[in-house]
């Protein structure tokens, strides 16, 4: 993640927004820290929050390594209280994680208290209708983490219970995913709803961390599919948004 952040994200978001050594930078769901360590590299303050302590653990212990700064906290973003004007942020970086939370509008709307007047919010998701919008890569079973789409089918849980086998455990967290998905069209509404605007968005045929993961390249989805409603969820594996206030 640190290669696909130094290559993608940061030079992304510093198109529409200036990032110098006292740019103060949060990411909430920031996992082992490496969508940070790029912004860390070039002097920035950086915050990072996650639900799991085992990641904290795992980002601290990796910033060490690197001989980086950075704070790292474990717990509910949701339950943080609302920072002074000097201790906002000027970026706030949300990779991955939309579309895990279910209430969407409470969530952006909690974290646009944590901007500075001028911050930037960067969120990144895959389209719930993309290929493994489902996140069934995940599952044990290897035929069946490997089959696009099936996420859509109505008989998910039958499918991943009955013919993939798989534990409840797993089963449960997918039909969660399921139940916090995020589209296009319904991730718009949400910024809309809680008085973010859209600065820019940029949709992925290839999404641009495929390039470490699979050697694929990256490549946008071409501009007259990005405006075509509902199709084009089913080609974006990545979409990047840069959210402002107001």
């Amino acid at each position: 993640s640190a290669i696909t952040s130094s290559l993608f994200y940061l030079p992304y978001i510093r198109k529409f927004h200036l990032i110098t050594s006292c740019s103060k930078i949060l990411e909430i769901g920031c996992g082992e820290g490496g969508n940070l360590k790029p912004f860390a590299n070039i002097g920035c303050q950086v915050f990072g929050v996650d639900m799991a302590q085992i990641r904290i653990e795992q980002a601290r212990q990796f910033f060490s390594e690197e001989k980086l700064k950075g704070h790292f906290e474990s717990g509910d973003f949701l339950e943080y209280p609302t920072p002074s004007e000097d201790d906002k942020f000027d970026i706030a970086i949300l990779h991955d994680v939309i579309e895990h939370v279910p209430d969407k509008i409470a969530f952006l709307s909690h974290i646009r208290k944590f901007l500075k007047e001028d911050g930037i919010l960067f969120v990144a998701f895959p389209a719930w209708q993309m290929p493994f919008g489902g996140h069934q890569q995940i599952c044990r079973n290897k035929t069946w983490s490997k089959v696009p789409y099936f996420h859509l089918l109505p008989l998910y849980r039958f499918i991943l219970n009955r013919l993939a086998g798989e534990e409840e455990a797993m089963v449960s967290e997918l039909i969660s995913i399921k139940k916090t998905k995020c589209s296009i069209e319904r991730f718009e509404k949400v910024v809309k709803a809680t008085g973010l605007s859209v600065c820019n968005r940029q949709l992925w045929l290839i999404n641009p961390h495929y390039q470490q993961k699979f050697g694929l390249r990256p490549r946008k989805l071409c501009w007259g599919i990005s405006y075509i409603p509902f199709f084009r969820n089913f080609c974006s594996t990545s979409c990047f948004y840069l959210l402002k206030l107001g």
